[in-house]
Parts: structure tokens; sequence; C-alpha cells
């Protein structure tokens, strides 16, 4: 709408030309082209030249210059006589027979002459016969009536019959000055002067001196009275030698030609300021440059009419607007091809009329290509207009700015020469540029992609901008005019403002008019979103609403439409600027920004209500997601960085993370019961996982799918999204994991499943270490990296924990195999040490090993092919390794260091098979604390049997062929891990025991047994005052111990009878068999606070330092016929007192010394020999402990 009312106000202003309203102008115009047109340039009679020679001296017409030679100098017309040089006669343009007819009336030659008119006449009357369309084209065109078309046809005849007899005019020609002369002297300049001839009379211009560019600005007045006469202007090189004098007394030219300007009197009117190219005389001339004149002409009888270049503009513009009238108001353009299409306007009869009139009257092709482009800009909207209005001002600009190369004369100073008019020029491209421009910013609408024809004219009206451009860069000379392309790309961004504006406001009205062509189907989608979304209170007329998300998938749907329409149709067309203009990607550019403003907003607003559903936040995602990667990420101001996109969505995306939270431990509990209720079978033949894993893993995919499928540009936001899926899968996998130890104990007794359920997290760990790979691996964000690391170890210890739970459900078959195994071990014979380097030895000792381990290995052996069978590799390792700790731990306990199990001992350690050895200590504790003193002989006597070291070496050799069983020649137990396992270490120390001397466990124990007086700081029964003195002798090195007791305080003893307390004094150490190692003090009777000032020495030798002896007091109570009772002990090391020598101090008595797991299993080894004096005096002191008191009444 707007575009027609700029075509109307164009076309308005067009008829409100006074060419078009100017009647009288108009009518003589008319009279003007009928005298072009009876009697046209185009068909005059040529010159009838043959071969003459001159009697006497002549001279030629056309150069003036003498016709040379004896005979045969020229070439003379039979008709009008007109003599020339050969190489003038093709300069000579003017009609024979009208040159004929003046010269025969003017020499009284009358039959001659009326010969003449009478062809002439007989020439306009075929003319008038033969082309009677273009006379009433002009007739019509001028709006004149048919009588008076028939009187003005015979006025216009007689005219031309005349000729040129009645005609004169006045001429000032002022000669300003010329640019880019050609260098005639040696100096490398010319001296130019200029003669201007109009008929026979001749002037000639000052000679400037060495100069290029002269400048003269002198005038000169001619009378004319032959309309078929020239102004000849010539530029000459002043020469004053002796050879310029010569040659100037024959041929009248003694000076060099620089060029010339031949001008039709004919063509002139007015007064004109031109541009003349200097132009050769002959094909050996040597020209360049141009000149500059002002004419003015007064024609006699026409001095107020105006000049013939506006009587062609009103011509052209009458003939014009005709023809648009008779076509409806569109254009009407000519079918034509070639070089000089451009210069054919109207068909062939309105062309005709132009072109005579342009010939007769001397009007330049470029102003008729001028005049032309005024008019079409005036429809320039119409079709294939623009094209037209491009390509005239394209030739306009080759014209004035392609300069050749005899000219240097400047485009502008050209272009201000023009007899169109300069500022008029100017100003017509002016306002076809601002129109041009508006129409751009509505291309959509007037140039719609759906019409071919259309779009050649978008192309054509950018082709007519950049030749605007041009036009104002090289021909006006402009130092910056506007950018073609900048302008064009202007146009397209307010183009696309528009469009999305218009796209916003009727966006619902649109999408169904473009992708919905079922009534019924609009009616029943209108419905169901007003029913949604609550339009009659939000969101009315179908924009957007907080309640739903329907209106910005539409809105997509037709930006893509309009960046598609503008990628494949508008960008095929402008292509005129490809580096700097590319219609698809500024239509894709604006439209996101447009849109992303209001998206934001939009979403912002959602933020705070949050009455749509989170997936439907998620899908919009999605669509906004695909409209940017695909048509905006690679546009140039986006290309390369993060958009803002993901983080509108955020807290959307995050809100249906939190949700699938729920969704996904709903899933998993079903698949659990599933998957319980079926009995966890295996998936398939190869799987040793049930079908819960899968299920659980399937729902966790699909929601890290869809993440991965969101391809989060923004890796900030990506580790956001990261982190809180990472937590889903640490609540979905740890719930799994908690369902399963929930139900494991009791399904430990069916091994299958019990293999299943632990292959199952198993597979929760392979399938998060899967996870973590494809969210990212290393470059996984530290956090979410950190929560799957935990999750990770977290399930890792769970599976630590049903390994052990079902390997402990095997630990009663286990023990009563080992159990067996001691029995069996118990019956192999033989004493002594046993050489393993004696091959027959070693195959003995291997054989009964064998025969030893026969019933565990065949428990193991079903179990474990069971178990290798249903378990997974790390499951299986892991349970090995729990199996592992329960053999060897049985071994130890059950086997080498068996309990006391005597009903009728006085030493009950009543140890489970499953206590440690450090366990002992206790119990043993537990049970003597409130028994009697507990011999030697009794200990040795309850104890079960020691292992002979041949029994130790079967038991050693059972242990490797147990831990080559676990290793399973690498598919089980790692060796490294066999051999450094405690339960093995503790297990073969304890053998090793069995095989050290009694020295050698006497000093271990004085070197381990660190806290024996803990009793005495818990529960002290007394004190006793002890001085110790420590020498060393300087020759041997013999050690010697001086220890004097002198005295025993508050004493804690209840008694019947008489209490007769002594101190005895024990040195504990290695190497003592030949020495003395105990002193007694002599017994006090009754009293609970003894002083005995008694001393004692103590021989240690030289074989050990210090360090491996110890003290042991013990406070008894001395009885006749009996067993003396023990009141207390207390224990002093002598490394305490090495560095200083000697020690005086109370020490406290406990009930009994504190051994721990080392004490008490040297002290069980030593119990077991009988036959050593120095083991039944250490066992017996080391075991003593504290008995009942009497009971007073």
């Amino acid at each position: 709408m707007a575009a027609q009312k700029r075509n109307a106000g164009i076309a308005s202003a067009m008829v409100a030309r006074a060419s078009l309203n100017d009647e009288e102008l108009k009518m003589h115009v008319y009279k003007k082209t009928l005298q072009a047109l009876i009697y046209p340039i185009s068909s005059t009679t040529p010159h009838n030249f043959q071969i003459w020679t001159a009697t006497s001296p002549t001279y030629c017409y056309e150069c003036e210059g003498l016709l040379w030679g004896i005979a045969r100098q020229g070439v003379r017309c039979t008709e009008c006589g007109v003599k020339t040089h050969e190489k003038c006669k093709d300069l000579l343009n003017a009609d024979c027979l009208s040159r004929a007819a003046e010269k025969s009336s003017k020499h009284g030659a009358d039959d001659k002459a009326h010969s003449i008119i009478m062809t002439m006449k007989d020439r306009m009357k075929t003319r008038e016969k033969n082309k009677p369309e273009i006379f009433e084209a002009i007739r019509k065109v001028f709006s004149v009536d048919k009588k008076s078309h028939a009187g003005h046809m015979k006025a216009v005849k007689q005219s031309v019959l005349d000729g040129t007899s009645k005609w004169s005019a006045k001429l000032a020609i002022t000669v300003i000055c010329a640019q880019g002369l050609i260098a005639k002297d040696k100096s490398g300049t010319s001296d130019p002067y200029v003669t201007v001839q109009v008929g026979k009379t001749k002037k000639r211009t000052k000679t400037v001196l060495q100069d290029l560019n002269p400048v003269w600005n002198e005038k000169f007045y001619f009378e004319c009275h032959n309309a078929s006469d020239r102004i000849k202007v010539r530029v000459w090189d002043e020469d004053d030698d002796f050879k310029s004098r010569l040659m100037s007394k024959f041929n009248r030219e003694s000076d060099d030609f620089l060029g010339q300007a031949i001008i039709e009197v004919r063509t002139l009117s007015g007064e004109m300021d031109v541009w003349y190219n200097l132009e050769k005389r002959t094909d050996k001339s040597a020209v360049s440059g141009a000149i500059r004149l002002h004419i003015s002409v007064e024609i006699k009888g026409e001095e107020k009419v105006a000049p013939y270049h506006v009587q062609y503009t009103c011509l052209h513009e009458n003939l014009f607007h005709y023809l648009c009238e008779e076509a409806g108001g569109s254009v009407k353009l000519p079918v034509v091809k070639g070089d000089d299409a451009w210069k054919v306007y109207f068909d062939d009869t309105a062309q005709e009329i132009v072109d005579e009139f342009a010939m007769r009257y001397g009007i330049e092709s470029i102003y008729q290509a001028m005049t032309h482009f005024s008019c079409l800009s005036s429809k320039y909207m119409c079709a294939g207009v623009p094209a037209v209005m491009s390509t005239l001002l394209a030739n306009i600009n080759a014209y004035y700015a392609h300069t050749t190369s005899n000219t240097a004369v400047s485009a502008s100073d050209r272009f201000a020469a023009s007899n169109f008019g300069k500022e008029k020029f100017v100003k017509l491209l002016d306002q076809v540029h601002n129109s041009v421009r508006i129409d751009l910013s509505m291309y959509r609408n007037n140039f719609p992609a759906s019409n071919p024809e259309k779009l050649q004219d978008l192309k054509s009206t950018v082709d007519l901008l950049t030749s605007i451009t041009f036009f104002r860069m090289k021909v006006q000379e402009l130092s910056s005019p506007p950018r073609a392309s900048q302008v064009v790309k202007d146009c397209v961004k307010a183009c696309m403002k528009s469009t999305y504006q218009f796209l916003y406001e009727n966006c619902d009205e649109l999408y169904q008019r473009e992708f919905q062509t079922d009534a019924t189907e609009k009616e029943q989608q209108q419905q169901a979103q007003q029913k949604e979304s609550g339009q009659g209170q939000d969101g009315q007329d179908g924009g957007p609403s907080i309640k739903s998300l329907d209106f910005w998938p539409k809105l997509i749907s037709l930006i893509i439409s309009v960046i598609e329409e503008d990628k494949n149709s508008y960008t095929l067309v402008l292509n005129q600027f490809p580096q700097e203009l590319h219609v698809g990607q500024v239509s894709a550019e604006l439209m996101w920004t447009l849109f992303s403003v209001d998206m934001k907003y939009a979403l912002e607003e959602h933020e705070q209500h949050k009455l749509c559903k989170s997936i439907d936040y998620m899908n919009l995602l999605f669509k906004v997601k695909w409209l940017y990667n695909k048509y905006v990420a690679d546009v140039p101001p986006y290309k390369g960085t993060i958009p803002e996109y993901p983080g509108w969505f955020e807290p959307f995306v995050l809100q249906w993370l939190g949700e699938n939270d729920d969704v996904s431990l709903e899933y998993l509990h079903s698949a659990y019961d599933r998957d319980k209720k079926d009995g966890f079978q295996q998936t398939a033949e190869h799987s040793l996982f049930s079908a819960s894993v899968v299920d659980v893993f399937t729902q966790l995919n699909q929601c890290f799918d869809v993440i991965k499928k969101l391809e989060c540009p923004d890796p900030n936001i990506l580790n956001c999204y990261m982190r809180r899926f990472a937590k889903t899968i640490n609540k979905v996998l740890l719930a799994y994991a908690d369902l399963v130890r929930r139900d494991f104990p009791r399904l430990t007794s069916r091994e299958k499943t019990a293999c299943i359920l632990m292959n199952n997290i198993q597979q929760l760990r392979v399938q998060l270490e899967k996870v973590f790979e494809s969210m990212g691996g290393n470059d996984l964000d530290p956090e979410a990296a950190n929560i799957l690391k935990e999750l990770q170890s977290k399930l890792s210890g769970v599976l630590d924990e049903l390994a052990s739970m079902f390997a402990n459900s095997l630990e009663l078959k286990i023990q009563g195999s080992v159990q067996e195994l001691g029995a069996l071990l118990a019956k192999v014979k033989g004493g002594g040490n046993v050489a393993l380097s004696k091959p027959s030895d070693r195959q003995n000792v291997s054989h009964e090993a064998d025969m030893v381990l026969r019933p565990l290995m065949d428990l193991l052996d079903g179990s474990l092919s069971l178990y290798a069978q249903m378990c997974e590799k790390t499951v299986l390792k892991r349970l090995l390794k729990e199996l592992w700790r329960i053999v060897i731990h049985s071994l130890e306990k059950s086997v080498v260091l068996p309990p006391l199990t005597d009903p009728g001992s006085n030493l009950p350690l009543l140890l489970s098979n499953t206590a440690k050895i450090e366990d002992v200590s206790r119990l043993f504790l537990n049970h003597v604390s409130g028994k009697q003193q507990v011999s030697f002989l009794e200990l040795s006597k309850e104890a079960e049997k020691n292992l002979t070291p041949r029994q130790c070496a079967v038991l050693d050799m059972a242990l490797d062929t147990i831990k080559q069983y676990f290793h399973a020649g690498g598919s089980g137990l790692k060796k490294t891990f066999l051999d450094k396992s405690p339960e093995l270490q503790s297990l073969r120390y304890a053998l090793s025991l069995y095989t050290q001397t009694t020295d050698t466990l006497i000093k271990t124990f004085v070197n381990t047994q660190t806290s024996q007086d803990q009793p005495s700081s818990e529960d002290p029964v007394g004190e006793i005052s002890i001085q110790v003195d420590l020498f060393t002798h300087p020759g041997t090195g013999e050690h010697k111990v001086t220890v004097k007791v002198v005295a025993a305080n508050d004493l804690k003893w209840q008694t019947t009878g008489m209490f007769r307390p002594f101190v005895e004094v024990n040195l504990v150490g290695p190497h003592l068999s030949d020495k003395r190692r105990k002193h007694t003090t002599k017994s006090k009777s009754n009293n609970w606070s003894p002083k005995y000032n008694e001393t004692f020495h103590f021989i240690l030798g030289n074989e050990e330092d210090p360090d491996a002896y110890e003290l042991h007091f013990c406070v008894k109570d001395y009885c006749f016929a009996r067993e003396d009772r023990l009141l207390g002990v207390a224990v002093m090391q002598l490394r305490d007192i090495v560095e200083q020598g000697s020690c005086a101090c109370w020490c406290a008595l406990g009930k009994r010394v504190q051994l721990d797991e080392t004490g008490w299993t040297i002290l069980r080894i030593l119990s077991q020999r009988s036959n050593d004096e120095v083991a039944k005096e250490f066992v017996k002191l080391k075991s003593e402990c504290r008995g009942q008191e009497d009971v007073v009444v």
C-alpha cells in the first residue's frame, strides 16, 4: 500500500512537469517533430561523388586544404557541385538534394531547382504513405485533431521545400579552455590556439605558449544563413620556422594539427556549455584531449522557443506518458539485444520518432538515455523497469566515468557540462535512491518470493542502487557516498524487524494459514489451546501466555520459514555483494536477536510462576536449540561464541532433572520388585546379572541421552547439569544397593541367587564407569566426578560387605572341614626335623599334605567351581578374599593354636574357632582371675598336644597348596595379595614359633611384652621397695645384676592362718639354663608391711645385652606342706635402667601380668615343652595369678 502511494506520488510529479502541460511548447515540438520525420536525416540523399580534375587552384570544402596534383586532385558531387578531398568526403553529412536546390535557386537554374523540388516532394509523399503510423502516433501524443494535423503536415512539407533560404541565426561562441592536448614540440609541450569557422567566416584565438591545458576565454560572434552549415573548431600548435612558412604557401596550414570538433548548426538552440572530445581529421592524425565551448544560438523567428534539448525532453516525456496510458499504467519495454540495446527506449514506431528528432536536431545519445531514465523513474516499480533503469544508469556512468585515452577531462567536469543539467539529474538520482531504499526496506511485500518476475526486479533494483552509488563515486566524485552493500543491508534489517514484529503480533493466524489446512483441525487446536492455557485471561489473540508455551513453537516455525525464504530465494537474488551481504545470514542474525529478547523475557516470567510442565520447557528448548544450531550458529556475529539460550532454560532443565529423580526411583522399585518376583534370573545365557540392573540403567541412560541431545554449548551450564545428574545417579544406585543389602541375608543360602545379586552390584559399578566416561571421563566437572567416584567407592564397599556376608554364611562348613583337617594332621607321625631338600622326604610330606587337605579341598572344589561359573571376575576375587581369610584364620585357631577344651581343666580357655590369638589373653584372664594359683604342671597337663616338626612341615606345604588353589593359575587372587595377607603372615608366624628355641622365644617375650605391669596400676594389691644395680666387667663383658629387696608395704591379703609373706626374685631371659635364675627372701610372720633388706646377685653372661632380660618379683604367702600362694607380681625390665645403671623405687604389685597376642602364643608353645626345665619355670612364672583369699568369719 505504501509502495502504491509512493508510485502514485512520483507519477503525479511526472504529470506536473512543464513539458506535459506547456501547450505552446508541445505545439512547437509537434511541428519540429513532423519536420524531422517527413524528410528525416536517415533517408536523405547522399552525395554522388566522382573523380574530378581542377583547372585552377581549388580548396577542399571540408578541410579548406588545397586539392593537390596535376589531375584528379579530388572528388566532386555531380548534383550539388561540392568539391573535397577523397579523404574528406565522408565528413560531409548534409543532404545533397537540399544543397542542390538551394544552390540552383541562388544561381537562377529554375528548371533544375524545380526538378529537385519535385523529387523531394515525391520522397515526402512516399514517406507519409509508407509510415502513416508514425505521423498518427505524433498526432495522438500531442492530442492534435486530424484536420489541424493535415494543415500542419502541409506547412511542414513546404518548410522543407523552402530549405534554408529563409533561415538565419546568430551564433555566439566562447572558446573557454582545453585539456589533455598532445605535445607536438620537441620540448614536450605545444603552443595551442583555436580557429572557429562558420561557413566562410573563420576566427582564431590567441596563442598560449607551452601549455597542454590552455585557457582562452575568448568570445566570437557569427551570422549563419544556412541550416546545413557546420561549426568547425580546430586546435593548432603554432610553429614559426621555415618549414611552416613553406607549407603555408601550398595548403594554408603552416602549424601542427592538434584536433577538431565539428558541430552541426542545425543541432544548436539556446545556450550550451559543452565539452567536445577532439577528433582526428585523418587516420594518420595523432590527437588527444577535449575542448570546452559555450555556444549561444538565436534562430530567427524562434528567439523565444526553448532549446532543442528541452524540446526533445518534451517529446520524449509526452511520448512515454502516452504509451504508459495506452498500456494501462504499466511500461511496455522493447525486446532488444546487443551492445546498443540500452539506446532503444520504445517499440519501433516510437523509437524512430525520438531517433529522427535527435538526429535532426543534434540530441546526444547520452541525453536521450538520461531523459528516458528520468521518465522510467516515475514507473520504477513496474515489472522489468528496474533492470532497464540499472542498465541505463550503468551506461551513463560509463559515458562520464570511463574517460578515453585521448581526453583528460574529469568525469565531474564532463557531467557538469551535460545538457541535461547536473543539479536536475543529481536530484533525480537522490529521489530514486530514497524511494528504492524505502521499497527495499519492505522487499518481502514489494518483491514476494513466490513471483519470479518480482525477484528479478529485486535484483535489478539492487543493481540500480549500486549504479547510483557508482555514479556518486565516479561521476560526482563524492568522497564517501553510502556504500550500496551497507544500504541494502540496512534495508534488509529494517524489513526483518518489521517482519518479526508482524509475525509476533499475528503468530497464531499466520501459523494456521501457513502450516494447517484443515479447518476442523484448526478449530480443535484452538479450543485445546484455550482450554489448556486459559487464553480468556492470559495470552489473548494467540499471544504468549504464562500458562502455556504453544505460542513459541509456532513463532519459531514462522521464523524458520522466513529464514528459509531469505536463504533459498532472496539470497540467490541479492548476491551482488557476496563478501559483505548474505541475506540468509542477516535474516538469521536479526531474527534470532529479536527472538532472543522476547524469549528471555518470557522465560524469566515463567520461572517465577512455573505453571507449565517441565517436559514442555524441555521440548521448547530443543526447538530453540535446533533453530540456533541450524540457522544461527554459523552466522558471523555468533560463530565461535557461546550462545545465551542455555542460560534461559537452566532452571527448567534442573527442574526436569529433579523430577526425574522421583521417576527413576519409582522405576527402580518396580523393576527390582519384578526382578525379585522372577527370582533374579539371568538376563541371558552369558550375562551373570539380572534384569533389574538393565532396567535401572536403561532409565538413567534415557535421561542422560536427553542431556546429551541438548548439546549444551555453555560449559558452565553443562557442568551444572552433570552435577545434578550425578546426584540422580548416586541416589538411584545407592537405593538399589540398599534394596540388595536388605534382601541379601535371606538369600545367602541360595548360592546362585546370592551370586547374581553380587553380580548386580558389580554390574552397577561397570555401568557407572561407562556413564562416567560418556559424561566426559577425566574432563568431567570435578564436583560431578567426585560424586561418581565416591559412589563407585560406596558400591565397592557394598560389594565387599555382600561378599563378606556370603562368605561368613559358609564359615561353619569351612570350620568343619578344617577340624577334619586337624584330625588328619594329628595322625601324622614322626618326630625330629624334616629335610625337605631330600626328594624322598619332600615327596612323603607332599603326599601327607594332600591327604590332610582332602576334606578342605572337597569343600572348596564344590563351592568355588560354582562361584567361578556364577560370579563376575571381580565378584569372584572379592569372594575368594573373604574365603581365604576364613580358611587361613580357621587353620590358625583350630589347628596351629587350638583352644584348651578339657572341661576338667582348672584353666578353661573356651575359645571359639573364630577367636584370634589375642582373645586367649582376655579369656584366660577372665577365667583365672577368680581361681587359685595355677601351676605349670596343670597348664601343661590340660593343653592339647603341640605340633611336631613334621606336622609343621606338612601344614606348611599344605598352605602352599591352598595358596596355589586360591591363585588358580592367575584367574584367582594374586600371589602378592596372598603372601602379604595378614592372616597368612599370622599363621606362618605361629608356625615359626614352634621351631624356635626356648631362649629365642623367651628373648622375644621380653622384647615384646612391655606392658606386663598394667594390672598393678589398675588394681594394686601392695607394693615393694627395690634397689637394682647393673654392672659390666670391662674385660670379659659379663653383666652382673644386684637386687636389694628393701621392704614391702600395704599388702592386701586375708587369711585364716599364719600370714608369712616373702619375696621371690626371678631373672627372666635367654642363656640362663646353667645360671641361677631365682632368689627368695626370708618370710616375715603376720606382717603386712615387712622389711627385708636382703641383697641378691645374678650373673647374666656376655651372650646378650641387658635389654634382653627382666626381673620378675613375686610376693607370696609361705605355706608349710603345700604350695605357696601368690599375693602379687611386679616386673622390671632391665632396658629401663641400662642408661642409669641403677634404680631404687617402689613397685606396685598386681594380681597377674598383662600379656598380648605374642606373649600368650609363646606361653602356649613353651607349655608343651615338658622336658625343658627353663620353659617349665617360665610358663609357671608367667601364668601364675593371685588366687582367692580365705574368707574370714
